[in-house]
């Protein structure tokens, strides 16, 4: 049954430009865009419902590709303590840091995690997120990381929303495995990835390269395995030191390298040939008070797409508004509202590997949008937090928040 969506405009992010249609049109058939265009060259067809949308702006749904939303607890008392001059290696050797994280997650039930998650993602639905991807990796053994991938699952059931499951097993070493970081390694590569891949738990495989995490000769094992399973593989790379993570995030043709502070020139290079997305994630650079930019200059030269995400996570990153964290990646990364809002819709499609069905608004694709209130798009940039008003459309069918 076609619907169609006047009195609007559109910005339709083809090509990660605006490419706008003044007092647009856009027919939907079932799930999907059957036309788009101006609406003086609408055809003549019999529609089931016409809708007016009061002189909006269109936009891609937007897309939050990178996130930890699953956890048990949260760390604002450690928040506290850091603010009050209390240092990070204070807090983990008295058991707090990812350790308290992943304490909270085990002790948690499959509803209780649920539950608190479900109140973290609708805040992102609300600000206009209609497809998350979502990590494990505070679990770090097969039942715990098993048990997070399997909410995840029940998120995609529970909220209109498109959801991609990452396993992040190899994103810390567990108590149980102190100083035994490669048997944790042949443990994610031979036991839990195929175990969880049979139960079709996850969508791509992700890891942690940096000093205080795992090498890159571990993360290529990790690699080699997700291949074998043919998953795709994404990476936490050069947040705090360069390690080249992100060449070999390249050499792998993972969907995405994220963080990217302290990426070479030679990295930009690999993931520009490979075609690998630049995930930015201007939250935890805020968060933690960071110094070090990422080399977003570089990244334009060579052509690398660059994408921004929330990185919701309790301890570096716990951002309930994409929105904002697109303002910061203009206030603080240099990026243009428009390069900003292509960062979050079809450069983040394209590091979930939805670039054919998401991320932009074109015949054949998902329907998935939002119409904003505004006047002109870089308002969904300028504005500081808030709720913007508008109307949130998934698959051709209006959410209700």
């Amino acid at each position: 049954m076609k619907k169609l969506w006047k009195n609007c405009h559109i910005a339709t992010m083809q090509d990660g430009q605006y490419s706008s249609i003044e007092q647009a049109a856009m027919v939907t058939l079932g799930q999907k865009i059957h036309w788009i265009g101006s609406l003086k060259d609408l055809p003549a067809d019999d529609y089931v419902e016409i809708i007016d949308l009061n002189g909006a702006w269109v936009t891609p749904g937007l897309i939050d590709c990178h996130t930890h939303s699953v956890f048990g607890g949260n760390r604002s008392v450690e928040f506290e303590k850091r603010l009050q001059g209390v240092s990070y290696a204070e807090i983990a050797a008295n058991g707090g840091g990812i350790a308290s994280t992943v304490r909270a997650t085990r002790e948690a039930s499959e509803a209780q995690l649920l539950t608190s998650a479900l109140k973290r993602i609708r805040c992102l639905l609300q600000d206009g997120v209609t497809t998350i991807e979502i990590k494990s990796g505070y679990g770090l053994d097969y039942a715990n990381e098993r048990k997070m991938l399997r909410v995840i699952r029940q998120i995609a059931d529970s909220l209109p929303m498109t959801v991609r499951a990452t396993c992040l097993a190899a994103h810390a070493l567990p108590p149980e495995y102190k100083d035994q970081s490669d048997a944790y390694i042949e443990h994610i590569c031979h036991d839990m990835l195929p175990k969880l891949h049979e139960e079709g738990l996850m969508d791509a495989v992700d890891a942690f390269c940096e000093h205080l995490a795992f090498s890159p000769a571990q993360v290529e094992r990790v690699f080699q395995a997700a291949q074998g399973l043919n998953l795709p593989v994404k990476l936490h790379a050069e947040q705090l030191s360069a390690l080249g993570g992100s060449s070999l995030a390249a050499r792998y043709h993972a969907l995405s390298a994220d963080h990217l502070e302290f990426m070479t020139e030679e990295d930009v290079k690999a993931m520009a040939a490979a075609g690998t997305v630049a995930v930015l994630l201007p939250g935890a650079f805020y968060f933690l008070r960071e110094t070090k930019f990422p080399p977003v200059d570089s990244l334009h030269q060579h052509g690398v797409r660059i994408a921004l995400s929330s990185d919701l996570n309790p301890g570096t990153s716990p951002a309930l508004s994409l929105r904002l964290m697109m303002n910061m990646g203009s206030t603080l990364f240099g990026l243009t509202p428009e390069q900003t809002l292509a960062s979050v819709t079809i450069n983040a499609a394209h590091a979930l590997g939805l670039q054919e069905t998401h991320g932009s608004l074109e015949q054949g694709k998902c329907a998935d949008f939002i119409a904003w209130e505004i006047e002109h798009p870089s308002e969904i940039v300028y504005w500081l937090g808030g709720d913007l008003p508008k109307r949130i459309i998934r698959h051709a069918t209006e959410i209700l928040i």
